[in-house]
């Protein structure tokens, strides 16, 4: 388990940074740090691991990227600070942050992602810029072209990592490790939740990290979120398919109160393409096994049930539990919400609620103490935008994998697409292939342990022993040069504390 340090850092306050934060801060008139960022700047400025558990427009940008403005020298035009986004949009805005906090300066910031071109990304890195923000597929792309090196990369930062999780990104963030230089490289990650897969991304690049949590009251990962959507009662099944594509969960329970409820959600998931199946007292006891073996071994998506069907079901590796509807016995709803949140992780308990059901909830709330956060119901917009930014990311990896005679062979086709773009009948074919592609990607997702056999040369070893003793004169932290005695008197003291 995770928490936070017992002997923690003191937060700073902006008299107490150095000039050149001060400086940054002043430009963009902030007259106060943000928590996180109070807590957070210590940690890097010591050279330390950091997990910071924080929800977007929590100040988290600032949070790293005063720090790396200390770190980088601006002298050497070479990327010397990397951060790791789920989408173009947070590309966009951590560059433009980054940006607006070093303006007036030699500090060149450059922002990278899929479905844009090349060109102008190349050229930023052959000018010298110190940091680049970028998604993990593309990131990857220029890494393997030799476009972009990392040979004086200082820090590291993955940025929503749970949403690069959910973008699909795992094994693009695992090979990118193979192109981080042999040295140890300070690493923050930020978080909103950390589910078991973010936990496992974290054993790959992170080396003893302390923890910060500024999304709730407690200290530990181990926790659930409680979240509720509020809509109309005749939307619940669209809204439910485009929260499904939001977080694409791994795997996920859908609690229903009634078996013909359990019936019609799952069919709505099938016909939308989704992997799902359901689970009731109608079914025989051979056809309660078979789908409950597909769930277990991870060939099944989603299972839609209710209460009853569900007992005796363990997942441990379950990111999220969405209930369709509140359960109409106020005990049922721990037992649902509890199948997630397990082994270390965080997890996440939906709900959908309509505006009879709102009394429901309060309801439950109060009988439990729990504070259930309402977030915005994505619209058909955002997941379109979402939807096709996770769909170039898998082609572009897709794409990678080819070898000469398979990028020849595809040249073909070239003149067909051009000429298919060019009409309604043709767009509509080439948007028939896009989909069944992102389809049959959702059907078959990458499994963890299935992923990154490229990356299994480093046998899982911590993160220290993989990149230690290779000719750079002794291991761990101490190679850092400057901060790294911070970070070594700091951990003496905090483990004597500890003692």
């Amino acid at each position: 388990m995770t928490e936070e340090s017992k002997t923690p850092l003191p937060e700073i306050t902006i008299d107490q940074m150095p000039a050149v934060m001060q400086k940054a801060v002043a430009q963009v008139g902030w007259s106060e740090l943000m928590p996180v960022q109070k807590k957070a700047i210590p940690y890097f400025r010591a050279g330390v691991d950091l997990m910071v558990q924080a929800q977007t427009g929590s100040g988290k940008t600032g949070a790293f990227i005063l720090p790396i403005l200390e770190l980088v020298d601006t002298n050497k035009k070479a990327c010397q600070a990397l951060i790791l986004v789920p989408t173009r949009e947070l590309a966009q805005q951590v560059a433009r942050d980054a940006t607006a906090l070093a303006a007036g300066t030699n500090f060149g910031v450059v922002s990278v992602y899929g479905g844009s071109s090349y060109k102008p990304q190349i050229e930023a890195f052959k000018e010298g810029v110190q940091l680049v923000v970028g998604t993990p597929g593309r990131i990857l792309d220029h890494l393997i072209k030799r476009n972009l090196k990392l040979d004086d990369l200082r820090i590291l930062v993955f940025d929503e990592a749970d949403r690069m999780m959910s973008m699909g990104f795992f094994e693009d963030m695992l090979r990118v490790q193979e192109f981080l230089p042999d040295r140890p490289v300070q690493t923050g990650m930020f978080s909103a939740t950390f589910p078991a897969q973010v936990m496992h991304l974290t054993s790959y690049f992170l080396e003893e990290p302390e923890f910060i949590s500024l999304s709730r009251e407690t200290i530990y990962v181990e926790d659930t979120e409680h979240v509720f959507y509020l809509m109309p009662g005749m939307e619940k099944d669209r809204a439910l398919v485009r929260i499904i594509e939001m977080e694409n969960p791994q795997q996920t329970l859908i609690f229903c109160n009634t078996k013909d409820r359990v019936f019609y959600v799952a069919r709505v998931l099938q016909r939308f393409g989704f992997n799902a199946d359901q689970l009731s007292s109608d079914l025989s006891q051979s056809a309660r096994d078979e789908v409950l073996n597909r769930l277990r071994e991870g060939r099944l998506r989603f299972l839609v049930a209710t209460d009853v069907a569900a007992r005796g079901i363990d997942i441990p590796d379950l990111s999220h539990v969405i209930q369709y509807e509140p359960p109409e016995d106020l005990e049922a709803y721990i037992h649902r919400a509890g199948r997630t949140g397990r082994a270390g992780a965080s997890g996440t308990a939906i709900m959908l609620v309509n505006y009879n059901e709102e009394r429901q909830l309060t309801r439950i709330g109060a009988h439990y103490k729990i504070e259930f956060t309402e977030r915005k119901l994505p619209q058909d917009e955002d997941v379109e935008n979402l939807v096709s930014q996770r769909l170039i990311g898998q082609l572009e990896a897709k794409l990678r994998h080819r070898d000469r005679l398979q990028i020849e062979r595809m040249q073909r086709f070239l003149p067909l697409v051009k000429e298919l773009a060019e009409d309604e009948e043709g767009i509509s074919l080439l948007a028939m292939l896009l989909d069944d592609t992102y389809h049959e990607w959702m059907h078959h997702p990458p499994k963890l342990e299935a992923v990154g056999t490229k990356a299994k040369r480093k046998e899982s070893k911590p993160r220290g022993q993989r990149r230690s003793g290779s000719g750079q004169g002794g291991s761990g932290r101490q190679e850092k040069g400057r901060g790294s005695g911070r970070r070594e008197n700091w951990s003496r003291s905090n483990k004597q504390k500890k003692r």
